[in-house]
């Protein structure tokens, strides 16, 4: 006879979800402090508690409705909010209302993005997504953020702010992004990717927040660049 799960082990995952709520909520007061570096950090130590959750929950067989709710919630404040926040604190706050309405509908639109996610995900195609996560515009917040700080270029602050309105953009556009969940690497690809990988460490590894702006960022425009080929080919 099959022994019924514990229902303490439910709670699992859920731990790793409020982790990242409250690692979003100390990076919002950190750049609150004007404590930017930080504030960008612990975003992307909230991306990490974000892809632990659903992997413990699959891996101890515990997905729940309440879960991804609870989940979408998690998203919207530490890479909706807790980015916008340090975009405003950190150069928002020098362009009056232009740095509030950026910070606003980067909000906005990661909030819309992500319940499109929730309602149309059983019907999209595993492989992609349609729209730029929210996850990667809070990274791509964070990454420049890194960027401009340690070089101080502050006078780029405008730029980034323009940069963030378009990021807000793409999260509520058709255009389609890779989601790697599903990769099939067969024999060819595997020694490709590795090869990939290594490059992409080693670069990282010489310049951490350099390689990050530009790894994040070329994702960022792979989707419209992609999407201007495919409307290339097809009218030629």
């Amino acid at each position: 006879m099959k022994q019924p799960r514990p229902r303490l082990i439910y709670v699992l995952p859920n731990l790793f979800t409020s982790a990242s709520i409250f690692t979003g909520i100390i990076s919002l007061t950190e750049a609150s402090k004007g404590h930017f570096d930080m504030a960008a950090w612990l975003i992307f130590l909230s991306l990490i508690f974000d892809g632990l959750d659903g992997r413990i929950a699959r891996l101890t067989h515990t997905c729940s409705r309440f879960g991804l709710e609870l989940d979408s919630l998690a998203d919207l404040v530490a890479f909706g909010v807790a980015p916008a926040m340090l975009l405003y604190f950190q150069f928002g706050k020098d362009y009056g209302r232009f740095g509030v309405l950026v910070s606003a509908l980067f909000v906005i639109f990661g909030a819309i993005r992500l319940a499109r996610f929730n309602v149309t995900d059983s019907c999209n195609d595993p492989r992609v997504f349609i729209g730029l996560p929210i996850p990667t515009a809070a990274i791509f917040v964070a990454g420049w953020s890194l960027l401009l700080e340690k070089h101080q270029l502050h006078s780029l602050g405008a730029l980034l702010l323009f940069a963030a309105l378009l990021v807000s953009l793409l999260m509520v556009s058709n255009i389609r992004y890779p989601s790697f969940k599903k990769i099939d690497l067969n024999r060819p690809l595997l020694l490709k990717t590795l090869v990939i990988l290594t490059l992409t460490a080693s670069l990282l590894y010489l310049f951490s927040n350099e390689g990050l702006a530009l790894l994040i960022t070329a994702y960022v425009l792979y989707g419209p660049l992609r999407t201007v080929r495919l409307f290339y080919l097809r009218s030629h």
